[in-house]
């Protein structure tokens, strides 16, 4: 069973698609901690087989680099492997993974999600970079790119409309129409090569990336384009729903308007191995996937299991693993109480 991990690893995703910017934000995003003080290390992940955005990044920040394929399919596997390798060897404070802008990012959460079962990680925020003029283009003829750009919007905790200074007053409004259609809970900052301000920047740091509010972030952008935006905060996004064929993650699930969301818990006790499936078959019809490791304790079980859960569905699999493996629960869903799932968790685990 796995020892008490006494802190996590907070971890951030940028997404976007191809020349949206995410390497200019991820500079500044290194920046910051920098100056709290706080060790990042950065996950690159680039199609071909030649780091070049990595070149942008201080010699002196851990890099791990997946190279040659997509961390949301053909190389998913070596995502675990290299989390767990920087966390071993450099203990950072903070992991940032900048995925191609060609990956997946309903398949790329549940490869940083599954990590958990060897490193001590919680995914923090999904932040993703729309670059407006790109995403007005694409509207226009739709495809597969319009389709990948909006899976992209879809699954962010942060949303950077990019760019702004090439659009005018009313294609940016249309631009922010279109994202707030297809999520309509993450807060809109509007941006000028990526240029944040401080507040953004702190709330990230500090480990609240979906807690900025639900009214559009300005920055990098004139006063008079800031009059004229409107976040509308409580629109309702076509957000995916349990008919959907995608895992839905993310984490970070005090916020209301957090809709798609997971939750990492790390088990320090075995539990009984009937209370504990008897928990997954009374899980909300909202949650939608769960997955992890449990030690069960009851004699005519007593060992460790991976066990999986989809759509009222559950499966158990004993498993002896040679190496160091977490014992840990991992929920994903959208509106789900986080709550009241760790409370029946930390009953299951205080049951005699």
């Amino acid at each position: 069973m796995m020892q008490n991990e006494n802190r996590t690893i907070d971890v951030h995703i940028l997404t976007g698609f191809l020349g949206s910017g995410k390497t200019t934000l991820l500079s500044r995003l290194l920046e910051a901690y920098e100056l709290q003080g706080l060790k990042a290390a950065v996950v690159m992940n680039e199609l071909g087989d030649v780091n070049l955005d990595g070149l942008a990044v201080e010699s002196n920040v851990p890099m791990a680099e997946l190279l040659g394929g997509c961390i949301c399919c053909s190389i998913r596997g070596d995502l675990s492997l290299e989390l767990k390798q920087l966390v071993d060897q450099h203990a950072p404070d903070v992991v940032i993974i900048e995925a191609t802008g060609a990956a997946n990012p309903f398949e790329m959460i549940d490869g940083v999600t599954e990590s958990a079962l060897y490193a001590p990680i919680e995914l923090k925020s999904i932040i993703a970079v729309v670059d407006g003029p790109e995403l007005l283009a694409r509207s226009r003829s739709g495809g597969q790119t319009f389709k990948l750009m909006k899976e992209q919007i879809r699954c962010a905790s942060q949303l950077l409309l990019n760019k702004v200074d090439r659009l005018e007053v009313d294609e940016r409004l249309q631009a922010e129409q279109l994202m707030r259609e297809t999520n309509g809970y993450a807060p809109i900052a509007a941006t000028v090569r990526c240029a944040v301000d401080e507040q953004w920047l702190e709330a990230i740091v500090n480990g609240n990336g979906g807690a900025l509010g639900t009214t559009a972030h300005e920055s990098g952008a004139s006063a008079g384009e800031q009059a004229h935006s409107h976040a509308h905060a409580h629109e309702h996004s076509h957000a995916c729903g349990p008919d959907c064929n995608h895992d839905h993650d993310h984490h970070h699930v005090h916020e209301s308007h957090a809709h798609v969301m997971s939750l990492t818990h790390f088990l320090t006790n075995p539990v009984d191995s009937h209370a504990f499936e008897a928990f997954l078959r009374a899980l909300p019809d909202n949650v939608y996937r769960a997955k992890g490791v449990v030690t069960f304790r009851d004699s005519e079980t007593a060992s460790r299991f991976l066990f999986q859960y989809a759509y009222k569905e559950t499966d158990f699999i004993r498993i002896n693993p040679q190496g160091k493996v977490n014992d840990v629960a991992v929920f994903i869903g959208e509106h789900f109480s986080r709550e009241a799932v760790l409370h029946k968790l930390n009953e299951l685990e205080r049951m005699d």
